[in-house]
C-alpha cells in the first residue's frame, strides 16, 4: 500500500523497485497537493493499481484550486479516483483490510485508514493528528471545531496503544496524544 504519495514519488518508486515490490493500492487521506502530487507518477508506473480517496475530497484530485496547488503557483492535477470511500467502508488489498474513518476538519473530506490486522492497531492519519499537534484548519474548507470533534470522536475512541502515522512528522500513539497533546489531549488549552 502506498499512502499519500507526496512531492517525491521518485523516492517511493526507487524503494519499491529496489525491494521488488508493486503497490496493491494508493490510499489518499485527503486531496491537498502535498499528499497527492505523486499520484500521477505512481499511476503511470502502475496503471492497474486503484487510487482510493474519501468521497468528499475526490474533486480535489482534478482541481488545482481545490487541492491548493494553484494557490502556490504550481497547479497540479492527479488522475481521478478509481474508488471513493465513506465512513465505515473497508479497503481490501494485499491481504490486508483497512477500515475507513471520516475525520473532517483539516479538509472537508479527510479520511484515515485504520489497520487492525496486528497489535497494536495502526492509523494512517494524514493531517488530522500529529505528535503534539493537529492539522491546520486555515484552508478554505478547514474547520477547527470539526477537526477537534473528529479526533475526539473517531481517534480517541481507539485503544491507547494504537500507533498513528501522520502525514508529517514522527509517529505517535493515541494514548500519548490523549495524555499530552496541547490542542486535544490532557494538556489542552
Amino acid at each position: 500500500m502506498v499512502v499519500d504519495p507526496g512531492l517525491e514519488p521518485g523516492r517511493i518508486l526507487a524503494v519499491m523497485r529496489d525491494a521488488g515490490l508493486e503497490p496493491a493500492a494508493i490510499l489518499c487521506t485527503h486531496g491537498h497537493a502535498d499528499h497527492i502530487a505523486g499520484n500521477a507518477a505512481l499511476k503511470k508506473a502502475f496503471p492497474q493499481v486503484p487510487l482510493i480517496i474519501g468521497e468528499g475530497d475526490a474533486p480535489k484530485l482534478i482541481d488545482p484550486d481545490l487541492n491548493l496547488s494553484a494557490l502556490f503557483s504550481a497547479p497540479l492535477v492527479s488522475p481521478p479516483a478509481d474508488r471513493v470511500v465513506r465512513h465505515g467502508d473497508s479497503v481490501q488489498a494485499a491481504g490486508m483490510s483497512f477500515q475507513v474513518l471520516e475525520t473532517p476538519g483539516h479538509s472537508s473530506g479527510h479520511v484515515v485508514f485504520l489497520y487492525k490486522g496486528q497489535e497494536p492497531w495502526v492509523v494512517f492519519g494524514g493531517d488530522v493528528l500529529f505528535q503534539g499537534s493537529v492539522g491546520r484548519t486555515d484552508f478554505p474548507d478547514g474547520d477547527t471545531e470539526l477537526l477537534f470533534a473528529s479526533i475526539r470522536d473517531q481517534l480517541f475512541t481507539l485503544p491507547p496503544e494504537t500507533e498513528v502515522y501522520p502525514g508529517h512528522g514522527e509517529p505517535t500513539t493515541i494514548g500519548e496524544e490523549m495524555d499530552t497533546n496541547p490542542y486535544v489531549g490532557g494538556g489542552a488549552i
